[in-house]
C-alpha cells in the first residue's frame, strides 16, 4: 500500500486527508506543530497514522523531521497554508504578517519538497501535490487578501520550476486547487465540503502521471489555468 507524507494534519483539508488515505489502507505521515497536536491527531485518526512534530517554517525542524524517517515515499502532499490577516491591501499591507503568509505558503512547499526527496526518490512512484489556490489566478484583479493571492501565485511558479527540475527523474509535480471550502479557513458558508475535496485531491495525486508533470487541477480533476 502507498505511503504519503501530508502537512497540516490536525484539521480542515489536512485531517480529511489524512483520514482518507488511512480509510483505503495508506500509511500517513503527518505534520503537525506541537507534541500535544501530535498527541491529539494521532489518537483520532488511529492506526497508520505516524505524525511528524515540526513548523513548516523552520527549514531546519523540517530537515530534522526528514532525517529521522526511514521509509520511502509514494505521495507529499503540501497542504499547509494559512489565510493571513486583515490588513492585506495594496495601501494597508502587515508587511510582517506578509512574509509569514510567503513563509507558510510559499516557501514551506519547496522546502518540505527538498527535506523529504530522498524518501520519494526511493519510490518508483513517487509524486508532489501542493494546494494552491483559486485565488492565485492571475485574470482575477481583486486587490483584497493580496499577500495570500501573491503567495499562492508564487508557490505556483515554484511548483512549476520543481516540476522541470525534476522530469528528467520522473517524479511528476502539480498544484491543486481545492476551491473554497468549509474549513476554519474557508468559513461555514463556503461552496465545499472538506470530505469531498479531499477525495479529489487524494484521486488526482495517486493518478498523477508524467504528462500531468507542471499542470495546475481543480480538485475535481480538470485541468485550470494558472
Amino acid at each position: 500500500m502507498p505511503t504519503c507524507l501530508i502537512t497540516a494534519t490536525n484539521r480542515g483539508i489536512g485531517y480529511q486527508l489524512a483520514q482518507l488515505a488511512l480509510q483505503r489502507g495508506w500509511t500517513v505521515y503527518g505534520s503537525v506543530r506541537s507534541a500535544q497536536s501530535a498527541e491529539d491527531t494521532a489518537k483520532s485518526l488511529g492506526a497508520g497514522y505516524m505524525p511528524l512534530v515540526f513548523d513548516v517554517r523552520d527549514t531546519c525542524a523540517v530537515e530534522d523531521a526528514a532525517s529521522t524517517l526511514d521509509v520511502h515515499l509514494d505521495l507529499l502532499i503540501n497542504n499547509a497554508g494559512i489565510i493571513g490577516p486583515d490588513r492585506q491591501s495594496p495601501l494597508d499591507m502587515d508587511f510582517q504578517a506578509f512574509a509569514d503568509i510567503l513563509a507558510v505558503n510559499t516557501l514551506a512547499p519547496l522546502s518540505v519538497s527538498q527535506a523529504f526527496l530522498p524518501h520519494l526518490r526511493s519510490s518508483n512512484t513517487a509524486k508532489i501535490l501542493t494546494i494552491s489556490s483559486q485565488m492565485s489566478w492571475m485574470g482575477y484583479r481583486k486587490p483584497d487578501t493580496l499577500a495570500y493571492r501573491a503567495s499562492k501565485a508564487a508557490v505556483n511558479k515554484v511548483m512549476q520550476g520543481l516540476a522541470t527540475t525534476l522530469e528528467p527523474e520522473g517524479i511528476p509535480v502539480a498544484l491543486i486547487d481545492p476551491g473554497w471550502v468549509r474549513t476554519d479557513m474557508g468559513g461555514e458558508h463556503a461552496d465545499n465540503c472538506p470530505k469531498d475535496v479531499a477525495a479529489g485531491i487524494l484521486q488526482v495525486g495517486a493518478t498523477l502521471k508524467m504528462s500531468d508533470t507542471g499542470k495546475f487541477f481543480k480538485w475535481t480533476g480538470e485541468e485550470r489555468p494558472f
